[in-house]
């Protein structure tokens, strides 16, 4: 799809979502702006389940969901006072943003695991991260100014193996000694399908990689002014999670397949299946606390790692880059099918 088209598409699915949803038209309802940072897809399901389905509706909430693309900025329309969200990809981006002196703090957390994964062919006999060590490894210009600096400190990388990752996967395709980035949800199911193979799935949270993703952010004045709109917001888009995880999902997966027309069914269950398997949203501290849970201790012991790695500063105040006020609160735990 052009850049073009991408954009007519992006611009038609924010205008329906905020001319025809259920509660678009009511004045009662706070309304709420809220950017992603990339086109519709599971990644998001919850605030489209939480959309489509009328849970923020029933917060007191007008939401737009804004998508974000390769042609769109949302975390700039942020911080210019033109969404009142964001989603952060990372706990990374958040201690940068606090590096740059921007006035944002997370709020939540909707992935307890960043789905970054390396990919290896089947027949590389790769079992562990370590067997990847003498690979060529395709890895994005924002992958080696990030995690491969963990990859380097904690694990004993060269940046000597690595080759620049252009999200083409044809160079992974052809070379069968190399690993390739991804998303566990995404990437795996994309070499399925083109090159007809099960690539060997690496998942670095598993290996000591312990940032959170998929963040909720928002301007810190509007933490200190509007509280509990925050808090409606968290709270809905959380129990949009659970629904979307563990409930009826139709609707959010329309939404995503309206806005995003690539989207497919399969691609959708199986990004759904394997959030679930991993435990992307759902595990750890979430499952006393809720989904979308912060600790003080994770989020130190991860900045200690990125610091250590010289992806951040040292001295960084990084309690800056975020809040528990909003999260933690068990919201929406008893929608969790029980064992």
């Amino acid at each position: 799809m052009s850049s073009a088209v991408l954009w007519r598409t992006l611009t038609a699915g924010w205008l329906l979502l905020a001319s025809v949803l259920p509660g678009a038209a009511d004045d009662k309802l706070d309304k709420v702006s809220f950017g992603t940072n990339w086109v519709a897809e599971a990644e998001h399901g919850g605030f489209f389940q939480a959309l489509a389905d009328g849970t923020y509706k029933r917060y007191g909430l007008d939401v737009t969901i804004v998508p974000g693309g390769p042609s769109v900025n949302n975390r700039t329309l942020l911080i210019a006072g033109k969404l009142d969200f964001f989603m952060c990809a990372n706990t990374l981006q958040s201690f940068d943003a606090v590096a740059n002196n921007v006035p944002v703090v997370t709020v939540a957390a909707m992935f307890q695991k960043d789905p970054q994964v390396l990919l290896a062919h089947p027949d590389s006999n790769v079992t562990k991260l370590a067997d990847l060590k003498p690979m060529t490894l395709f890895i994005s210009k924002e992958g080696i100014a990030s995690y491969f600096q963990w990859l380097k400190s904690e694990h004993g990388f060269s940046a000597e193996r690595v080759k620049p990752y252009t999200f083409n996967p044809q160079p992974f395709l052809y070379d069968r000694n190399s690993a390739m980035q991804g998303y566990v949800t995404s990437e795996p199911f994309a070499i399925e399908k083109q090159a007809g193979f099960k690539p060997t799935v690496l998942l670095l949270a598993d290996y000591g990689l312990s940032g959170y993703s998929t963040l909720i952010e928002t301007r810190r004045e509007l933490t200190e002014t509007k509280p509990d709109l925050v808090q409606r917001f968290v709270d809905a888009s959380v129990i949009g999670w659970y629904t979307y995880l563990y409930g009826d999902n139709k609707a959010g997966n329309d939404m995503i397949k309206q806005l995003n027309p690539e989207m497919t069914d399969e691609q959708l269950a199986y990004s759904i299946d394997k959030m679930k398997q991993h435990g992307i949203v759902d595990s750890g501290d979430t499952l006393r606390n809720g989904i979308g849970a912060m600790s003080d201790t994770r989020i130190a012991e991860f900045f200690d790692k990125m610091s250590r790695a010289g992806a951040i500063r040292r001295d960084l105040d990084f309690r800056k880059s975020y809040t528990l006020q909003f999260t933690n609160k068990a919201v929406g735990i008893d929608l969790r099918p029980r064992q």
